[in-house]
């Protein structure tokens, strides 16, 4: 099973955005994941759906529960909560299918990140480690696999392949996230490998061609690939050779290549 996932931080330094976070967690990730490993919807969302969820037999709930080999996390951003319960929203929060919970991408018009090519993806890695220590905690340190992480930069007119083949902002954003999922993986979670979306560039949904998460560029008149900047970086860090290894900001820095957990 994989699950799409944003991990969420409060708006403000308040109990209520506080358990707002936490709610929208229930909501959006649980909410797929707890019927398949515990064969029921999370508590969080029975408090205020009730009998609107479904209500699994015993036989379904015997099928269920404990139903997954492991949990795949595709992880690209954080964003804040905000209590819309009781406080004021706008009708984005004020909904009982969302967990009473507004998100945002900005406080007080500051965005939480880097903006990215996509309108609520921001650049915020701490919320790497964070999902997976939450998924870890609730899910009792279930295998995973972080089945999706990537960036596309925002688009620009006239951009050439030469421009978009020098992609030293998707080194960074990797270098970040991968320092931060190794951070997990060294509190215990039980990492057992990482994707990067995507390979080349594709067509993505709404966003058709002009966002682009790939490796790879492809020109798409005559679907010639090129690797970018962050192919030959990536290629390199996975066999361990040049010096592209990820170093963390923190203090008591370590490297990424002492931490390796494809095994």
């Amino acid at each position: 099973m994989i699950a799409n996932t944003f991990m969420y931080e409060p708006l403000k330094d308040i109990e209520l955005d506080c358990k707002a976070a936490k709610r929208a967690l229930a909501f959006y990730t649980a909410g797929m994941l707890d019927p398949l490993v515990f064969g029921d919807y999370p508590p969080e969302m029975r408090q205020y759906h009730g009998n609107e969820l479904p209500r699994f037999t015993s036989e379904e709930t015997k099928l269920l529960t404990q139903s997954l080999d492991f949990i795949g996390i595709n992880h690209y951003t954080t964003l804040y909560a905000k209590d819309c319960i009781h406080s004021t929203c706008s009708s984005d929060g004020d909904r009982a299918i969302q967990g009473f919970v507004y998100l945002t991408g900005e406080r007080h018009g500051v965005p939480i990140g880097e903006r990215t090519g996509m309108r609520r993806f921001f650049i915020v890695p701490r919320g790497m480690e964070k999902i997976i220590e939450y998924v870890k905690e609730r899910y009792n340190n279930m295998p995973m696999f972080v089945t999706e992480n990537g960036y596309s930069p925002p688009e620009k007119e006239d951009e050439q392949e030469e421009d978009l083949v020098q992609d030293a902002k998707r080194i960074e954003f990797h270098k970040a996230y991968l320092a931060a999922l190794a951070r997990a993986i060294r509190n215990g979670a039980d990492v057992r490998g990482y994707f990067i979306w995507s390979l080349m560039d594709n067509f993505e949904w709404v966003y058709g061609y002009n966002t682009r998460f790939g490796l790879y560029y492809v020109d798409r008149q005559t679907l010639r690939r090129t690797p970018k900047l962050s192919a030959r970086w990536y290629a390199n860090f996975l066999t361990n050779s040049g010096h592209n290894h990820v170093e963390d900001a923190n203090p008591g820095s370590f490297k990424i290549k002492d931490a390796y957990f494809l095994d």
